[in-house]
């Protein structure tokens, strides 16, 4: 049915920015919440931020104030600015479909495949 596919990862070095897109298909993006997710070495897959149909967003505390995700939905597509990138954001970040308006954002069986960012010291 729905598919995601992110794109925009790289490299970086610490300090520098990256921005994420989600693309999705299936007529399925607009009326749901959308999160982020990253997993990073030694560490279980964490949400990173979501946000919701209407475009209120929250965020977990580790990148709260440096990234912002936002939503275009006449593209289908969701946004993860990320600023002041530090080493410890390095991970696969995989995009989502919520199966909530809003929040608690809960996950669907829809995922990206996911994009790999590498921040330098």
């Amino acid at each position: 049915q729905a598919q995601l596919v992110e794109s925009g990862g790289g490299l970086v070095q610490a300090g520098g920015s990256l921005r994420l897109s989600c693309a999705v298909s299936g007529s399925l993006f607009s009326p749901k919440a959308m999160a982020w997710y990253r997993q990073c070495p030694g560490k279980a897959r964490e949400l990173v931020a979501t946000i919701t149909s209407g475009g209120g967003a929250n965020y977990a505390d580790s990148v709260e104030g440096r990234f912002t995700i936002s939503r275009d939905n006449a593209k289908s597509t969701v946004y993860l600015q990320m600023n002041s990138l530090k080493p410890e954001d390095t991970g696969v970040y995989y995009c989502n479909l919520g199966r909530r308006y809003s929040p608690p954002y809960i996950p669907s069986e829809y995922w990206g495949q996911g994009t790999q960012v590498t921040v330098s010291s």
